[in-house]
C-alpha cells in the first residue's frame, strides 16, 4: 500500500496546541469546543495556535470533552476527618450553582496517590482543587497541564493559586488565649508528619515570642484521630508533668485530648485546658465543648470553586486567605 507524504506527517496533539498557546490542555479543550468561562483573548490565542498546527481533536477526545457540564476534581486527604465533608459541602454547593459536577479523590495524604489522582484529572476533569502534600506534587500538576487551585498548603505555596488559611494568625489566637489565662507551660498535639508544618512552627515561634517556657520537647506527634489525641496528651503529661494546657493541631485531636485527660482523672479546664483548630461542629458535641480556632470551612470550599473558575478562564486568581476567629467554649 502506498503512503502519501502527508499521511506521514505527525498529527498535532492537544499538548502541542497548549504549548504553543501557553495554556493548559484543559483550556485548549474549552476553546476548541466553545465552552464557557474562558476569556476572549485566551480563546483567540488558542484557536490561532490550533489553526497554525492544523489541529483536529480525535473522535475519542471529543467524546471526553464535549460535555454540557464542567467537571471539577476535588482532592481531599481523609474523608473520615470531619473537616473534609464540611469543605466538600461548600465545594458542591458552589459548583452546583455554576452547573458543574464534582468528582472526589481521597488520597489519604499519600503523595503517590495524589500524583495518580492528578494523572486521572488530566484526562477526566476540566480543573482541579484540593490538598497536596508538597510543592513537588503541585509541580506534577503543572507538568500535566492540570489547572489546580491549592487549598491550605502546609508548605510555602509561593505562586501556586488557591485558597489559604491564616495559620499563624489562628495559632496566635490560641496561644495568646491560653497565656492570658495564666498558662506558662503549654504543650502541642501535632497532627502533621512534617516538622516544618506551619501550625507547629507557628506554635513554637509564638510561644517563644510570648516568653513561655515551651520547646520542642513540648510537642507530641499524633495520628489525626480521637485515640491519637488521647495517647498524645498522656505522653505529654508523662514527659512534662508541669504542662497545664495544650494546643491541638485540629479539633479531632482536641476531642481525643479531653477524653484522655478525663480518663486520667483530670478536670477540663480546671486542671488542664485544651484549644483546638478548625471549629468543627464535632467540638460542640463533647463535654466540655472545645474552645477552637474557627475556620469558615464551607466558605473556603466556595472560594476554591471561584479560584477554579478563574483558572478555567485562563486567568490567575488573586490569592485568598481565610482569617480564623477564636470561639471560646468550655475546654479553655
Amino acid at each position: 500500500m502506498n503512503v502519501s507524504p502527508e499521511s506521514r506527517v505527525k498529527r498535532a496533539t492537544i499538548e502541542d496546541v497548549a504549548r504553543l498557546a501557553g495554556v493548559s490542555r484543559q483550556t485548549v479543550s474549552r476553546a476548541v469546543n466553545d465552552k464557557a468561562e474562558i476569556d476572549a483573548e485566551t480563546k483567540r490565542r488558542v484557536l490561532d495556535a490550533a489553526r497554525s498546527l492544523n489541529y483536529r481533536p480525535s473522535r475519542f477526545a471529543r467524546g471526553l470533552i464535549r460535555q454540557d457540564t464542567t467537571t471539577l476534581g476535588l482532592i481531599i486527604s481523609d474523608i473520615g476527618n470531619p473537616f473534609f465533608p464540611e469543605l466538600a459541602s461548600g465545594v458542591l454547593r458552589a459548583a452546583q450553582a455554576r452547573g458543574w459536577q464534582v468528582v472526589l479523590y481521597d488520597t489519604g495524604e499519600d503523595p503517590e496517590r495524589e500524583v495518580l489522582a492528578l494523572s486521572t484529572l488530566a484526562d477526566q476533569a476540566d480543573v482541579g482543587a484540593g490538598f497536596l502534600t508538597s510543592p513537588a506534587v503541585f509541580a506534577h500538576a503543572v507538568k500535566l497541564g492540570v489547572p489546580f487551585a491549592v487549598l491550605d498548603p502546609g508548605w510555602d505555596a509561593g505562586a501556586a493559586p488557591g485558597v489559604g488559611i491564616d495559620i499563624a494568625g489562628g495559632v496566635r489566637l490560641a496561644v495568646e488565649h491560653l497565656a492570658g489565662a495564666g498558662h506558662r507551660r503549654i504543650g502541642m498535639i501535632d497532627g502533621a508528619a512534617d516538622p516544618s508544618d506551619k501550625r507547629r512552627t507557628s506554635f513554637l515561634a509564638i510561644a517563644k515570642e510570648l516568653g513561655l517556657d515551651v520547646g520542642e520537647d513540648d510537642v507530641e506527634r499524633a495520628p489525626r484521630t480521637v485515640e491519637g489525641g488521647a495517647d498524645a496528651v498522656r505522653a505529654l503529661l508523662a514527659r512534662r508533668p508541669d504542662i497545664t494546657a495544650a494546643f491541638a493541631y485540629n479539633d479531632v485531636l482536641a476531642v481525643g485530648a479531653v477524653r484522655g485527660l478525663k480518663a486520667a482523672g483530670l478536670r477540663v479546664p480546671e486542671d488542664f485546658a485544651v484549644v483546638g483548630f478548625d471549629g468543627l461542629p464535632l467540638g460542640e458535641l463533647v463535654e466540655p465543648p472545645i474552645t477552637s480556632v474557627h475556620v469558615d470551612i464551607r466558605r473556603m470550599g466556595e472560594l476554591a470553586v471561584a479560584a477554579a473558575a478563574e483558572l478555567l478562564a485562563g486567568r490567575t486568581p488573586e490569592p485568598v486567605v481565610v482569617v480564623p476567629e477564636l470561639r471560646v467554649r468550655g475546654s479553655a
